[in-house]
């Protein structure tokens, strides 16, 4: 058999982890091979040791049939494998052009030629249909057009084999449609690829064959045609997942978040723009309800404004009938308010602190916690050691893990288990399982659901199409900083709703 790559009896070890125990993948020339596996299966260590970032303990690697030896990434490059990692690894105040070639500079009497490399970098987007501006900053770009410029990057490098590392886990659905075509046209023109996730549905959409690990062990390949999500489920979770919620109707009762005529101006010079223009809306306690849209149509903006991460310009946030507009984040956090944010290393972990001190971020002050002004570290362990069974938080040496260390979707875990944790009277989860797997997004829906039917109330902010019509009693429809739609959800299918996201549809937007 023509194999272009082939892993074979990978084992790699960490401090109280083997995170990939005899694993052996074989990639063909020319296909696209999906790499699926819950959060911390090894998935990501497997990728990294093929492109040199790790060094195995035992196995060998087989590039076109020639055993090799992957020192770092300039061997993998060398050997055409390139990388596109799940955060990427873009220079920020760079231009994109600047970050295609980084690394890969030609120079002349110790000038940069940037004419050719411009050329090149344009004549790639143009046959691969990776459309980009090469003069804009990195900074200033959507994070799908980021995902370009890593693919450019590979391109320019003349990567023929390329690995990406849960490519979609921030991207929106349009953006997710637009990478499956990009990896097609790739494959057409003879790259072979490696595609780590745990979405079924794209490995249905685009995958030839599809690997399994499960904790760290390799459980089988099969051909993607000839298996169910439902197969290839549990095979990635070693059980039945129910892939769909199971709820009873909401019982509303009292008003909990109140949210009056909230206004957010775009903070550049100049700027006018309302991100979020004059927002009314309520939430009640034992409701589960979501704001959908389509990704940068105000959400963040208007999360920020309620949590105080960042100011509104206008309007009111009330939580139990209190006006916490001007209050500090530490006020509403001990008020009765938990947020799961959307950049779970910018706003939700300290990636350096172990994971008992994430967990008590918003709760060490306190008297369970401290005592004169010094930390009860026994007590914190304790309560660290608690939350890590009661929500399945995986990771090498308990609460002293590193949080940095940890698996994204353990991280998440982590983030639920401290937000959950307090009994919230108001939960704002923004994007909650974004980045998991299917037995931690079928677990993290339950919680949500238990949480409700427990008296909080739920403000969900989803990209997710499946899982706003799964979890939702309402749905309010947010676009362009305006609420366009109050639904509900038993009301409407999947294709109404979207035709609401993109604008296309209106219907009272007050509730």
């Amino acid at each position: 058999m023509d194999y272009i790559i082939e892993m074979l009896h990978i084992t790699k070890e960490f401090p109280g982890i083997i995170a990939n125990d005899d694993i052996t993948i074989q990639l063909k020339k020319g296909e696209i091979h999906a790499l699926l596996g819950e959060n911390g299966a090894g998935k990501s260590t497997l990728m990294s040791v093929l492109f040199g970032l790790y060094q195995p303990e035992k196995g060998v690697i087989r590039v076109r049939q020639k055993e090799v030896q992957i020192t770092g990434p300039l061997d993998a490059n060398t050997l055409g494998i390139g990388m596109v990692h799940q955060h990427f690894k873009l220079v920020e105040n760079f231009t994109v052009l600047q970050n295609i070639v980084l690394g890969m500079e030609s120079t002349k009497f110790g000038f940069l030629k940037m004419d050719a490399a411009r050329k090149k970098v344009m004549e790639l987007s143009e046959k691969y249909k990776l459309f980009v501006n090469p003069d804009a900053l990195v900074s200033d770009i959507t994070v799908g057009m980021q995902q370009r410029v890593e693919i450019l990057k590979m391109l320019y490098r003349d990567n023929e084999i390329m690995i990406f590392d849960e490519p979609t886990a921030v991207l929106t659905p349009q953006e997710i449609d637009e990478l499956m075509q990009i990896m097609r046209y790739l494959v057409k023109e003879g790259k072979s690829i490696l595609f780590i996730t745990h979405k079924l549905n794209e490995i249905k959409s685009v995958a030839d064959r599809c690997s399994v690990l499960r904790r760290g062990k390799y459980i089988g390949t099969v051909a993607v045609a000839d298996t169910t999500p439902e197969e290839m489920s549990e095979m990635m979770v070693g059980r039945k997942v129910n892939l769909t919620v199971d709820k009873k109707p909401a019982t509303p009762k009292e008003l909990v978040l109140e949210v009056k005529d909230l206004t957010v101006q775009a903070k550049k010079e100049g700027h006018t723009k309302k991100l979020v223009n004059n927002v009314s809306f309520q939430v009640k306690r034992g409701e589960i309800v979501c704001i959908a849209g389509i990704d940068g149509n105000g959400q963040t903006e208007l999360i920020h404004a309620i949590t105080g991460i960042s100011d509104a310009s206008n309007g009111q946030v009330f939580i139990n009938g209190t006006d916490m507009t001007k209050k500090s984040i530490r006020y509403k956090n001990t008020h009765g308010l938990s947020h799961i944010p959307e950049d779970r290393h910018k706003h939700g972990l300290v990636l350096e602190y172990s994971l008992a001190y994430n967990l008590v971020l918003q709760q060490y002050f306190e008297k369970e916690f401290q005592r004169a002004s010094f930390l009860k570290n026994d007590r914190i362990y304790e309560y660290a050691n608690q939350l890590i069974e009661d929500y399945d938080i995986r990771s090498g040496e308990g609460p002293f893990t590193v949080v940095r260390s940890m698996s994204g979707g353990n991280q998440q875990k982590a983030i639920v288990a401290r937000e959950l944790s307090k009994s919230p009277d108001i939960l704002l989860a923004v994007q909650p399982t974004r980045g998991l797997d299917v037995g931690a997004i079928e677990y993290i829906h339950k919680q949500l659901i238990l949480q409700r039917d427990s008296g909080s109330a739920i403000l969900l902010v989803s990209l997710e199409l499946d899982e706003v019509m799964n979890l939702s009693d309402r749905i309010l429809v947010l676009y362009e900083g305006e609420i366009v739609a109050d639904l509900d959800p038993n009301d409407i299918t999947v294709q109404e709703l979207g035709l609401y996201m993109a604008g296309a549809k209106k219907k009272g937007g007050k509730s």
